[in-house]
């Protein structure tokens, strides 16, 4: 080798430490995250969690190549139209929305930032995506369950309170999912022989005033349908279920981990474990009108018995060999 070949090579093999330092550092992406509960609720954590590992998984770490920008707009809709604005002002590559009343605001402030939702029941109904094999625009996401399924509430607390003939619906009627739900379970209602009725949830007061006046009439039972209230006021309605002794369904576990009687639903932890896979590939290019929206694969019954036994209900044994969790 000559002499200048070699102190040519030399010279390049001493500069390339340099210039791999010198490399660009990995592309940050931003990402919004709306939530409807609090920040401080164990519903809420979880949920974030869930999603937060699901990035991981897919090599989305925060602080190196995401940042996450995150608002809980905690049952106020005013509040979750503020944080709508923020986030979309910020300019994210993508947002994540949980369940209608994020997903409606969000929605109306922007046609052009992706939004990927978890916990919706309804989102054709609700308009948020012109179908779910092709929802078209911006919107894509992970249904809640279909109607339906509110029917099946009823129908449980039949079987595990058959003395029950009154039952109060607990629903946000601002948003399309709590109409939608109140009408499929009024629709079965006559032929279990229960008469239902609505409690329109705002605040903690009302909710009180309400189940405190439904309770003064025997034989009555709750349900309490699909709504950010739900994670909002979670400990106050198992509370009030307990202190006026109703037999209470719920639309979901984490009711039935806090005390109340029986659940079915899909699991929403796994929803937002799902939700990071479409986050993923809308951050790597693809569109949300070419993401179909997909619904849970598994629901869940869950059956608190030490909350059976202190409401006086034997669980048919037939009712518990269905569950997919027994709580002693």
């Amino acid at each position: 080798m000559k002499r200048r070949e070699f102190i040519a090579l030399m010279a390049g093999a001493a500069a390339m430490p340099l210039a791999a330092r010198a490399q660009p550092a990995e592309r940050m992406r931003r990402i919004g995250l709306l939530q409807g509960g609090a920040d401080d609720n164990s519903d809420v954590q979880a949920r974030n969690a869930a999603f937060l590992q699901g990035m991981q998984q897919l090599g989305w770490i925060e602080g190196r190549n995401i940042k996450i920008d995150y608002r809980f707009a905690a049952g106020n809709p005013e509040r979750t139209r503020r944080y709508a604005a923020e986030l979309i002002a910020l300019a994210p590559d993508v947002i994540l929305a949980s369940g209608s009343s994020t997903t409606g605001p969000l929605r109306l402030a922007t046609r052009t930032v992706p939004i990927v939702f978890a916990i919706v029941p309804d989102p054709v109904g609700a308009g948020f995506v012109n179908s779910l094999s092709r929802p078209g625009g911006n919107v894509t996401g992970f249904m809640q369950s279909e109607y339906n399924l509110s029917g099946k509430w009823l129908e449980l607390l039949k079987q595990i309170a058959p003395g029950v003939t009154r039952a109060a619906v607990l629903r946000d009627a601002a948003i399309t999912a709590g109409i939608g739900q109140f009408a499929v379970i009024q629709s079965v209602a006559p032929s279990l022989g229960v008469d239902v009725r609505p409690i329109n949830i705002r605040d903690a007061a009302e909710i009180e005033r309400d189940i405190a006046d439904f309770a003064r009439i025997p034989n009555g039972g709750l349900i309490m349908t699909a709504t950010p209230f739900a994670t909002l006021y979670r400990d106050r309605i198992v509370a009030l279920a307990a202190r006026y002794k109703l037999p209470a369904v719920y639309h979901n576990r984490s009711l039935v981990v806090a005390g109340g009687l029986i659940s079915y639903g899909a699991d929403f932890v796994e929803l937002f474990r799902s939700a990071a896979g479409y986050v993923d590939r809308i951050l790597r290019g693809e569109k949300p009108a070419d993401l179909p929206v997909q619904a849970p694969t598994k629901y869940e019954l869950v059956v608190n018995l030490k909350t059976a036994k202190a409401l006086g209900l034997a669980v048919p044994p037939t009712l518990l060999a269905r569950a997919d969790k027994v709580f002693e």
